[in-house]
């Protein structure tokens, strides 16, 4: 057995308790495996392991790794990629050609250009609205306040299909202090959904708080050094 595929069977078993606390089905929340930094043939030994969601934070590192997987010479397995870093106008295209979601939409402008480039021949792609619920002065996402006409202007964009919030909050040091957090987020994701949104995907929650994150009704954790270890520092070339 791979480390990889260790720190999985173990990061699986992690998340189904956090469910069972919870009272939620074990089967309630995906695992966004996040690759950043790591190479192919770490996405390779985890793809061997059964993980089939993987999240990257620089796109065209995320692109790269990509075509590499889908190379003629490489046995494709069914993979999902979702784009879950900022993200600037001049990086959309390339967006919309390779991944399957986008989870950090903040701004109207960065979802129309997604809607615009977004390939014919390809699905719609799946986006969530990063939402800023914890108003960190050094977070990315939309204002709470100013969410859910942000909701409406981009659920009628054709070649995109909202399925729900991701939020990063600053970090909380207790159990009850990231729940606490959290929950605003779903009471944001819920609002929407009595507005008739039928959103499915409440992304939040990685390596340290996870747990915190599906007591509070997380659909979707996103983690990488349980996964893959620690990361190296970053390339310049990759931001």
């Amino acid at each position: 057995m791979t480390t990889i595929e260790r720190n999985l069977q173990g990061l699986k078993e992690r998340i189904s308790r956090a469910c069972s606390h919870a009272g939620r089905p074990v089967d309630a929340v995906v695992l966004l495996a996040v690759s950043k930094t790591f190479g192919a043939d770490a996405v390779r030994q985890a793809q061997a392991a059964g993980q089939r969601c993987f999240g990257e934070n620089y796109v065209q590192e995320g692109v790269e790794k990509i075509l590499a997987l889908r190379a003629p010479s490489v046995a494709p397995m069914p993979t999902e990629w979702h784009c879950i870093g900022p993200l600037q106008s001049n990086k959309t295209r390339l967006v919309a050609a390779h991944f399957d979601w986008v989870q950090s939409v903040d701004r109207l402008k960065i979802a129309e250009r997604l809607s615009e480039q977004r390939p014919e021949g390809l699905p719609p792609l799946q986006v969530c609205l990063q939402v800023n619920v914890d108003g960190g002065l050094t977070k990315a996402g939309v204002a709470p306040a100013d969410l859910h006409e942000l909701a409406q202007a981009v659920a009628r964009l054709p070649r995109l299909k909202l399925r729900g919030l991701m939020c990063i909050p600053e970090p909380a040091p207790t159990f009850e202090a990231q729940r606490a957090v959290f929950l605003q987020a779903k009471a944001l994701f819920d609002q929407l959904n009595r507005a008739g949104f039928a959103l499915d995907t409440l992304s939040m929650g990685m390596s340290d708080d996870l747990e915190a994150a599906i007591a509070a009704g997380s659909t979707m954790v996103r983690v990488g050094r349980a996964v893959f270890g620690d990361r190296a520092a970053k390339p310049a070339a990759l931001a």
